[in-house]
């Protein structure tokens, strides 16, 4: 099944990209795309997962289709094709 992956701000710059198109397996989460994006583009772990602990922190806000992943199943909230994926930088500069 295949989705679209947007990043905002400082994330864009990070990831080279503004969006990415991906193809993943049909019972796929959140933290399935995470644990993709990060081993694709590793100059992006540090904004989304936590080196002590391994697991992804809060430094972006991740929404499915506009609903912030905290208001669905968080981590493991399930994908389905054409989901649009975005990560926001929760810090910023003004």
């Amino acid at each position: 099944m295949a989705i679209t992956v947007k990043f905002v701000g400082a994330l864009r710059h990070a990831s080279g990209a503004e969006k990415l198109k991906r193809d993943f397996a049909e019972d796929s989460s959140i933290r399935d795309v995470i644990n993709e994006i990060v081993r694709e583009k590793p100059e992006l772990k540090r904004a989304l997962m936590n080196n002590q602990s391994k697991e992804q922190i809060t430094n972006a806000l991740v929404l499915v289709n506009g609903r912030e992943i905290s208001v669905l199943s968080g981590l493991e909230t399930k994908i389905k094709d054409l989901d649009e994926v975005v990560f926001v930088p929760v810090i910023h500069g003004g």
